[in-house]
């Protein structure tokens, strides 16, 4: 049968073909139409050459992606899934002859190609992988173990669980399942919303993937064949959060330079050979910049090099405890190693069994084969089966490789295979997963505080039977349990002005809840924010005040006002505080916000400021937002230094089993990617006011856009 091409009244696609490779291909080729300039900046932020168009800003990602091997890797990882799964990876070759057949029509509407003068490229077969890889290579976190090291270095082992909370650089979700026993219709219900950057276009598509095997609805990631995270087959759906779990390790290297080339020193006391070349990073409107490539037998080498680190204080004392000695040991670099590249898996081979799943044995065991990143899934079927687990490949290494960065040059910190990864049930027929300490709590070292489980779990415990149209009340609900550890300290400060007396007795008697409307979550936050810059101004953190010399890729892990934001609970909970004066510091935040208050509501100052690679010529006025980072309607900003959201709900979902057509959706903007559409923000006011989109199924309800 020839390809067909039919849209829903928000234009979201819905793909008919007559095999799972020809709709592979038509997947492909509607992406590329409908988000062109999305493509191709994400092929090219996996290649390392996005500043090329974009300029410098762009410049640290490409030379990090470059140093960091990620297309090389993509493409170890598609020559390994033509040998293991040639079927997959026909089939991904089919997404991509799609896209490419696209992509010119898909320029032609897209803006930005001219502004940029961008012209559109080929995308490989391996290029699927890279953008995955380029899009999660950050998500378990490891330039927190930069910061790990930071704080043990100046304030001592100790400290480090002071500021072990899900911080500014992490991506977080909710996700809770209902099983059919707590449902009005029998079956159960999935939902929830993945927490990620805002971006424009959004990091999630909506579509329907239909073929004589299978037929499937959910949500893409635009680049990527299939439906990884959140789909719908009729008869089975599932879902996942970001698990937290650390499976990647930062080395310190010791490298030297000789006549051949460059040398590292190996847990084995012997110098090996490392692979090295150079590469060129075009930076547009700039001079070309030359990177030194270098990878050990641990990764590739992400920072520094046979010359080390200019200005770590850490390898300076290194070098220095050296300088006497007869043989040097080279200079200290780090290293970066990661499951794909060890492994020569992206966990691709997942996607077409998820397709393919008519019940959760068969999600289970597709989910088998994930990699990365590391999930916690939750399934449920028509027959009542469940399933709660942690999905992904985890190293079996020593305690510390997961806590900090390891001497490359000590035995201890090899690699032993993969971990097994953990289960869990249901409690009272509810399951709920939101990146607190559940079934994955093996497997991490900084996890979200428990504040929106709790929440999901107290709301859900309000109400013996659910719906599938009850869920927005849980997606939007603005209760803000961790301000308490704020609260308690203002309820004990005596001697106040009457004016910061006022504003006092006005927080204690406020609601708790972050809504866009409220003058006191407004006045609230005021006094966080303020709260925050005085702790992070105190003389005990002052070491910690200025991030080590790594690239500014890494600061969002390193700078110490969000770490103070993200981890203030915890800080005005704590036994000791290195001598800090707490009371003082809170009494000190209160009168500074009475004596100049805010002047409007929550929703003034705390707004959606979506991540764009290009800005648009004319600005958008971006509306205002409930929540706030520890809500269930989590929109984060970052304490102490802006209101405004960068970090939301990407997108929100809700699986119905009894009837896969009363199941709902809906993401921040719309599902195309080209400014002026009239589905390009179309999504926005449902999306503010909690509502969303109908999932439809029935083709005699959609319009026929095209055959191919």
């Amino acid at each position: 049968m020839a390809i067909e091409i039919y849209r829903d009244a928000w234009g979201i696609p819905h793909l008919r073909a007559g095999s799972a490779a020809e709709l592979a291909h038509a997947q492909g080729l509607v992406t590329a139409r409908d988000r062109a300039w999305q493509l191709e900046t994400e092929r090219h932020r996996a290649e390392g050459t996005s500043a090329s168009f974009l300029g410098t800003n762009a410049l640290d990602w490409d030379v990090f992606a470059r140093r960091a091997r990620l297309d090389d890797t993509a493409r170890r990882c598609f020559a390994d899934l033509e040998k293991r799964d040639p079927e997959t990876a026909d089939w991904v070759r089919a997404y991509v002859d799609g896209v490419n057949a696209g992509l010119a029509e898909g320029a032609e509407d897209a803006p930005e190609f001219r502004r940029t003068g961008l012209t559109p490229g080929t995308w490989h077969p391996w290029t699927p992988l890279g953008v995955w890889l380029a899009t999660h290579i950050l998500f378990a976190g490891f330039p927190a173990k930069l910061w790990r090291e930071q704080v043990v270095a100046h304030l001592g082992a100790d400290a480090v669980g002071l500021f072990a909370t899900d911080g500014p650089g992490t991506s977080g979700s909710n996700g809770w399942l209902v099983s059919g026993e707590r449902t009005v219709t029998g079956q159960a219900v999935i939902a929830g919303d993945p927490h990620r950057w805002i971006e424009d276009p959004g990091v999630y598509q909506q579509i329907h993937l239909s073929c004589p095997e299978f037929d499937v609805v959910g949500l893409a990631v635009p680049g990527i064949p299939g439906i990884a995270h959140f789909g719908h087959t009729g008869t089975v759906a599932w879902a996942i959060t970001n698990a937290m779990a650390d499976y990647q390790d930062l080395y310190r290297e010791r490298l030297r330079r000789t006549g051949a080339g460059v040398e590292a020193l190996g847990p084995d006391g012997v110098w090996h050979r490392a692979a090295r070349h150079t590469e060129v990073v075009e930076a547009a409107g700039e001079e070309p910049v030359e990177i030194e490539v270098i990878e050990t037998d641990r990764g590739p080498v992400i920072i520094g090099g046979p010359e080390g680190i200019d200005g770590d204080p850490a390898d300076r004392a290194d070098r220095d405890d050296r300088a006497d000695r007869e043989d040097p040991l080279g200079a200290v670099a780090i290293s970066l190693r990661y499951p794909p590249r060890v492994t020569g898996d992206l966990g691709f081979g997942a996607l077409l069994p998820l397709l393919r799943a008519r019940r959760v044995d068969d999600v289970d065991r597709a989910f088998d084969r994930w990699a990365e990143p590391v999930n916690v899934v939750q399934a449920a079927d028509t027959e009542g089966g469940v399933l709660h687990r942690v999905a992904g490949w985890v190293p079996s290494r020593a305690e510390a490789d997961r806590l900090r960065l390891v001497p490359a040059w000590e035995p201890g910190h090899e690699w032993h295979g993969r971990r097994e990864t953990p289960r869990a049930g249901l409690t009272d027929g509810v399951a709920v997963m939101a990146n607190q300490r559940g079934p994955a709590a093996p497997l991490g070292v900084e996890f979200a505080p428990p504040h929106r489980a709790d929440r999901i779990t107290e709301l859900l415990a309000g109400k013996e039977r659910w719906s599938a149209a009850d869920m927005p009340a849980i997606h939007t609900d603005t209760h803000l349990a961790s301000a308490s550890a704020l609260l308690d300290h203002l309820r004990t400060l005596d001697g106040l002005t009457p004016e910061a007396a006022a504003l006092r007795h006005r927080l204690l008697a406020w609601n708790r809840r972050m809504d866009a409307g409220s003058a006191d979550a407004a006045h609230y936050a005021a006094v966080r924010g303020a709260l925050v810059r005085q702790l992070a101004a105190h003389p005990a953190f002052a070491t910690l005040a200025t991030p080590p010399p790594y690239p500014e890729l890494f600061q969002p892990w390193l700078a110490l006002l969000p770490r103070v934001g993200f981890a203030l609970e915890h800080l005005l909970r704590a036994g000791e505080l290195y001598g800090v004066d707490r009371p003082s510091a809170v009494r000190a935040a209160i009168e500074e916000v009475a004596a100049d208050p805010p002047a409007g509501v929550w929703g003034d100052t705390h707004r959606l400021t979506p991540w764009r690679a290009l800005e648009p010529e004319t600005p958008y006025d971006e509306p205002a937002l409930s929540g706030d980072h520890d809500c269930v309607l989590c929109t984060s900003g970052v304490p102490g230094l802006t209101d405004g959201a960068a970090r939301g709900p990407a997108a929100r979902y809700v699986w119905d089993l009894a009837r896969r057509d009363d199941s709902r959706w809906v993401v921040p903007l719309g599902a195309s990617g080209v400014p002026g559409s009239p589905h390009h923000r179309d999504q926005l006011p449902l999306w503010l006011a909690g509502d969303l989109v109908p999932v439809v199924t029935d083709w005699d309800r959609l319009n026929k856009e095209t055959d191919v």
